[in-house]
């Protein structure tokens, strides 16, 4: 019998987050600590669950356009301009996708050629990669450094490109690293890709999670770029609404219209509930994001503050809800350190080698759980460290 399988789909590796999960559920342990999930501990704001609610009893069960709701294509389009001065056309230029994931996917198959090559900075989420690949083109990594916080320098994206370079991906606030990126820091990437003629994927889906002085900057704001640059976000982070599957891409007109192809052959259209919710959360969900942000950043300043009192290095990473300590001086690699502390004090993190080889040497930690939480996880990583430094 013949080998059933695509041999693209089985050389790549699972998911390193779900690799290292699956031995936290086997473990079956109530006393387990997780910080390794990046999703949000809110309950969904009431104002966007009623209006799911109000769909769902309305009997709006049906299709929408493919595209999405032209009302909230609309709400994205106001909300963009708004928060980041993008302006996009809610007919032609916006598509409302399944997450952000989908709007992805969707962007590499409409985009990038067999063999073509896309610039992927790690550490980065564990999908880009694989995405790419499942595309057929070729991903091309550089390794950011944690002595520039973990921001991709112009000098790393010229190294990186060749002749078949026709993509780069930016996401910031970056998750692993909670890494962002500042106005200065685009305009010399942006100056780079106008003149090799290169296109961008932006995933802004931690956008509305900076924190500091700074205000996010959307690289498509930036002079020459918006013509060359797909914008994605969605609603799970900012409006905690992970398991409503809702996100959208922003870009020109050509390239959104084979964008809407792949969403019409592999979709349809997102859940039209969730897109309904959608309207609701973009129109009245601003102080809902204030007060989820600013509980997060009362977090991330908490672990900050243990870290640096523990003597583990951690740069202050401003976006997201990630942090990103450095533990090589256990000597240890990643793997090993998260498997000893879920083991010996049952607490789960996630390995930074699994985001990339330039995460080796690093954990990531979320900090989208209670200040309770992280407390009694602080409390177990000072017992570990301690055992380790007695021994």
């Amino acid at each position: 019998m013949r080998n059933p399988l695509n041999s693209y789909i089985e050389a790549i590796p699972p998911s390193g987050i779900r690799k290292f999960f699956d031995l936290v559920s086997e473990m079956n342990d109530p006393d387990v600590i997780s910080l390794g999930v990046g999703e949000p501990d809110f309950d969904t704001p009431w104002h966007i669950r009623k209006e799911g609610i109000n769909a769902l009893n309305k009997g709006k069960t049906f299709y929408t356009a493919n595209a999405g709701l032209l009302e909230l294509r609309k709400e994205i389009a106001k909300f963009m301009k708004r928060k980041y001065d993008l302006s996009y056309d809610p007919k032609d230029e916006i598509l409302v996708t399944v997450g952000g994931s989908e709007a992805i996917d969707a962007c590499f198959r409409a985009m990038l050629d067999r063999g073509d090559e896309i610039i992927i900075p790690e550490p980065c989420f564990v999908s880009y990669k694989p995405c790419a690949i499942m595309a057929g083109a070729v991903p091309v990594v550089i390794d950011l450094k944690a002595e520039n916080e973990f921001r991709l320098q112009p000098e790393e994206l010229e190294a990186a490109i060749t002749d078949k370079t026709k993509m780069v991906f930016l996401s910031y606030p970056n998750n692993p690293t909670g890494a962002i990126m500042e106005r200065e820091d685009l305009e010399k990437i942006a100056k780079v890709i106008i003149e090799h003629d290169l296109f961008v994927i932006s995933d802004e889906i931690y956008a509305e999670l900076t924190y500091g002085d700074e205000r996010f900057v959307s690289i498509a704001s930036l002079p020459g770029m918006r013509e060359r640059t797909v914008v994605v976000n969605g609603f799970s982070k900012a409006f905690a609404m992970t398991g409503w599957r809702l996100g959208y891409a922003a870009g020109p007109e050509p390239i959104m219209e084979q964008m809407k192809k792949v969403h019409q052959f592999a979709i349809m259209c997102s859940p039209t509930l969730s897109q309904y919710a959608g309207v609701s959360a973009l129109r009245y969900g601003e102080e809902d994001i204030k007060i989820m942000r600013s509980e997060y950043d009362r977090r991330r300043r908490y672990l900050l503050n243990k870290f640096n009192n523990m003597g583990i290095p951690c740069f202050e990473a401003k976006g997201a809800f990630y942090l990103f300590p450095c533990i090589k001086k256990f000597g240890m690699s990643s793997d090993e350190f998260a498997n000893a502390i879920l083991n010996e004090q049952k607490l789960a993190v996630v390995p930074g080698s699994a985001f990339g080889n330039s995460g080796e040497g690093f954990l990531r930690i979320s900090y989208a759980y209670s200040l309770e939480d992280l407390q009694k996880a602080m409390e177990r990583l000072e017992k570990f460290i301690e055992t380790r430094q007695s021994k």
